[in-house]
C-alpha cells in the first residue's frame, strides 16, 4: 500500500511539473490557449480529454510491460 501511495505521489508531482512548464515559460501563449479552451464546445473538450486519457493509459501500459 505504501508503494502505491508513493507511486501516486510521484505521478501527481510529475503532472504538476508538466502542467507548470508552459505558464512559466510562455504565459501569454498559455493565457491565449485558456481563452480558446473556455470558448470550445463541451464535445471538443470531452474528445480532448478522452484522447489524453487513452494516450496516458497506453503509455502507462507500455511502461509497465
Amino acid at each position: 500500500m505504501q508503494e502505491l501511495l508513493h507511486s501516486l505521489l510521484v505521478g501527481l508531482s510529475l503532472l504538476l511539473i508538466a502542467e507548470g512548464v508552459l505558464p512559466f515559460l510562455k504565459p501569454n501563449q498559455w493565457r491565449e490557449m485558456m481563452v480558446k479552451a473556455i470558448s470550445s464546445s463541451d464535445r471538443s473538450l470531452r474528445l480532448l480529454g478522452a484522447v489524453s486519457m487513452f494516450l496516458g493509459l497506453t503509455l502507462l501500459f507500455l511502461t509497465r510491460s
